[in-house]
């Protein structure tokens, strides 16, 4: 793996794209520690410091942002607005035919999505830093006062300033995908995890500190360390699973010449959707929140503060139980859209191929369908089971941070394989061995 690293470097345009990603990078963590105007910096450092941020959705947040929502720093808002937007077109896309059409136009289409998409995320920005800011000044957020003596202009600065950071973080996303290497907004995600690793075992620490039988806080935090390299394997180990589908393309003579004849075969992964289900999920989980902090609708709020972010901060089993229907379902919906079973099966009929035993046409793409449908369950039960470990952890042993498990680990070691694939993919283009070789 050092080798493949040494000679990635060597290639000019792929140090070009490491380095430029690195910058990036470093620009959006500079952004995530940088205060809003009007922010009491010594209130927020007592936080962060106890730990008294809470759990729930607000961690979550917390997480998905690299600390930066319990910095009140301009970037609070993280990545979240643009996946919601994101989510939304999607499920708009379903509905809305000049939608769909714009996704089958090609490039040009998917620009247009693209705009769509950049439109919804500045107007969910605003709500949203509108109803962080409301939480922050009546104490909800963090337990205390963190804007004190922010008057309605100041509001309004720190809404425009959070909405221009969401904005920022999509276009740093972009220049990333665009000039970079791997997905852009995954990475900036993976950097978020990452970067509450030491906050986090540091909580770890020091709960174990006279609670913990063996070793104390050394010892809790190698029994978490244990436990996410036992599941960091098995998620490893899940994402490489896959379904090959045999696919015989049959032989023509044209001339003298024959064509085909090959046999080769459809790889249909166990996780056709990635992580994408848990980041959609999380994301959808903060809606309620959103809106019971906007509207003021007095049976939404009591079931927010009830079920969704109780006062105590800890995590209650209806959050747990919504958060995996939601997985689940999010697993089937977009392996719904990533995998169009007809489309392949009326490829393959064009060019001349077909599964052995079955038909071509729509007897393959019922075929297909069929056996999509049926590895989707354990793939969707994996994800799920991988997400709520650390807030069974929360709940039932009153952990306060599981640094090696859950949505952070899932993110971390999907864009991981996805970005180690994509420079790879282009090290063999140049007869170098990859990472994965």
């Amino acid at each position: 793996m050092l080798s493949a690293f040494l000679n990635a470097l060597k290639i000019p345009e792929l140090r070009f794209k490491l380095i430029f990603t690195i910058l990036m990078i470093g620009v959006y963590r500079f952004g995530s520690w940088l205060p809003v105007p009007g922010a009491d910096v010594q209130t927020l450092e007592s936080v962060r410091s106890t730990g008294a941020a809470g759990g729930g959705i607000i961690a979550v947040l917390n997480l998905f942002s690299g600390g930066a929502l319990t910095a009140m720093a301009i970037f609070a808002l993280g990545i979240m607005p643009y996946i919601t937007a994101s989510i939304i077109m999607q499920l708009l896309a379903v509905v809305i035919p000049r939608l769909e059409t714009l996704q089958q136009e090609g490039e040009q289409g998917r620009a247009k999505i693209t705009q769509y998409t950049r439109y919804i995320t500045v107007v969910l920005a605003l709500l949203q830093s509108t109803g962080l800011v409301t939480l922050a000044r009546n104490g909800q957020l963090f337990g205390v006062d963190v804007l004190p003596g922010v008057g309605t202009w100041g509001v309004l600065l720190i809404v425009l300033t959070l909405t221009a950071g969401t904005s920022a973080v999509m276009w740093l996303g972009e220049l990333i995908t665009q000039r970079g290497v791997g997905n852009g907004m995954s990475l900036l995600i993976y950097v978020s995890i990452i970067s509450q690793f030491p906050s986090q075992f540091r909580l770890v620490f020091q709960q174990g500190e006279g609670t913990f039988d063996i070793g104390g806080g050394a010892g809790l935090v190698s029994v978490v360390v244990i436990v996410g390299l036992f599941i960091t394997v098995a998620v490893v180990f899940m994402e490489q699973g896959q379904r090959r589908i045999p696919v015989q393309y049959a032989r023509r003579q044209v001339g003298r010449r024959s064509y085909g004849g090959q046999s080769t075969y459809i790889p249909l992964k166990v996780n056709q959707s990635g992580v994408i289900p848990v980041i959609f999920a999380s994301s959808m989980l903060y809606l309620p929140s959103l809106a019971a902090s906007i509207s003021g609708w007095e049976p939404l709020v009591n079931f927010n503060a009830t079920y969704l972010e109780p006062a105590t901060g800890g995590i209650t089993w209806v959050y747990i139980a919504i958060f995996a229907g939601m997985t689940i379902f999010f697993t089937y919906f977009y392996t719904a859209i990533a995998f169009n079973p007809v489309e392949v099966a009326d490829n393959m009929k064009r060019y001349g191929g077909f599964v052995p035993g079955i038909r071509p046409g729509t007897q393959t793409a019922e075929y297909l369908d069929r056996v999509l449908t049926r590895i989707t369950l354990p793939g969707s039960l994996y994800l799920t089971a991988v997400a709520i470990v650390p807030f069974i952890a929360l709940a039932v042993f009153d952990i306060q941070a599981f640094p090696l498990g859950g949505v952070g680990l899932l993110i971390m070691v999907g864009v991981a394989l996805q970005t180690m694939q994509q420079v790879e993919s282009q090290l063999m283009q140049r007869n170098y061995d990859g990472f994965l070789s």
